[in-house]
């Protein structure tokens, strides 16, 4: 408080000054004498540093997105043209068990690895392969009950499609519409991609006559994108499994018989559960052949006989290909 000054001067005069003491001593601390500067400099110094982890932290995530609200919603596009929500659920589709599709001259081959988690489980449970409709059928590889759902659409398509037309519905118009079903869970915040994907396979039996006619196989991604496939593959297991299927003889005129198809089948999925030896299977088929074929136009599980056959002959095939190894690397040895 400033020290009080003579009573000097006029009663006006004095009416002056002690006004202006008392704003003085009621004058409050961000006025123009007391700057907001000077007060943040008395406030304790924010800390800005961050461990060596933490940075390397928000390195990735600029790198990816991730946390950055990118993949919060599956409508949203990330700058680099990404969309994460449907990325995740590839990598859903990637951690399921290996499943292929078969196009030969004259039907169709399904097959998928089931990879049995407990003894517990009743075998044969959980099928992974279903019927659509008489001449179609799906088989996925993914979350159980996305496929279900898919399954369960995917009849609902063929049977409407009965409804309509009253002829059965060709594969590629189910391929359409199950890719088109699967695309609008990318668009909506409320909902999200499914997390598998689907080989469709059928026999247009009815069609055989036409130049459309025949067998047809088709795979549908998360995204709802889908092609026309000879061999297709997906799963854990798919790279190997797509490097088995390019050495078969599928594409155009291919010779490769129905019967053929089977045992490869179930070759090709034994090579590529090679990676996860240590992880007992179930190996679940089934085909699709014409009218004049072994399944007279239906969609069937494989014989049993037959898949046991198939399964046997591809246990042989894998020891005599690890025999081969052996011996080859003996020899190198003794070089």
């Amino acid at each position: 408080m400033p020290p009080a000054r003579a009573a000097t001067g006029s009663a006006t005069d004095r009416a002056e000054q002690s006004r202006a003491e008392l704003s003085a001593q009621h004058r409050p601390e961000c006025s123009p004498r007391f700057p907001i500067r000077a007060l943040l400099s008395l406030a304790p110094p924010i800390d800005n540093t961050k461990e060596e982890g933490e940075e390397k932290a928000d390195r990735g995530g600029a790198q990816t997105s991730i946390g950055t609200g990118y993949d919060l919603a599956n409508s949203i596009f990330s700058p680099d043209g990404r969309n994460f929500q449907v990325e995740y659920a590839v990598k859903a589709v990637e951690n399921g068990g290996t499943s292929i599709g078969i196009r030969c001259k004259d039907g169709v081959v399904l097959a998928v690895e089931k990879v049995v988690t407990s003894k517990l489980l009743k075998q044969g449970a959980n099928k992974r392969i279903a019927t659509v409709d008489r001449h179609l059928g799906v088989v996925y590889s993914g979350m159980i009950p996305d496929g279900r759902h898919f399954i369960d659409r995917a009849r609902d398509e063929s049977r409407s499609w009965r409804d309509t037309f009253k002829t059965p519905m060709p594969t590629a118009d189910l391929a359409s519409r199950m890719g088109g079903y699967m695309q609008a869970y990318t668009l909506y915040q409320s909902v999200r991609p499914f997390g598998i994907t689907a080989i469709v396979g059928g026999f247009d039996s009815e069609l055989e006559a036409a130049k459309y006619g025949g067998p047809f196989l088709y795979m549908i991604e998360p995204s709802g994108l889908y092609w026309g496939y000879y061999g297709a593959a997906t799963g854990k297991g798919r790279q190997a499994a797509k490097a088995e299927l390019e050495k078969l003889d599928l594409s155009g005129s291919g010779t490769l018989s129905l019967l053929d198809a089977v045992k490869e089948a179930a070759r090709i999925i034994y090579v590529a559960h090679d990676d996860n030896k240590d992880k007992e299977f179930e190996l679940e088929m089934s085909w699709i052949s014409g009218a004049d074929g072994p399944t007279k136009g239906l969609h069937q599980e494989v014989p049993k006989a037959l898949r046991e056959e198939a399964e046997r002959l591809a246990k042989k095939s894998l020891e005599d290909e690890d025999d081969d190894d052996e011996k080859k690397d003996d020899d190198k040895m003794q070089e």
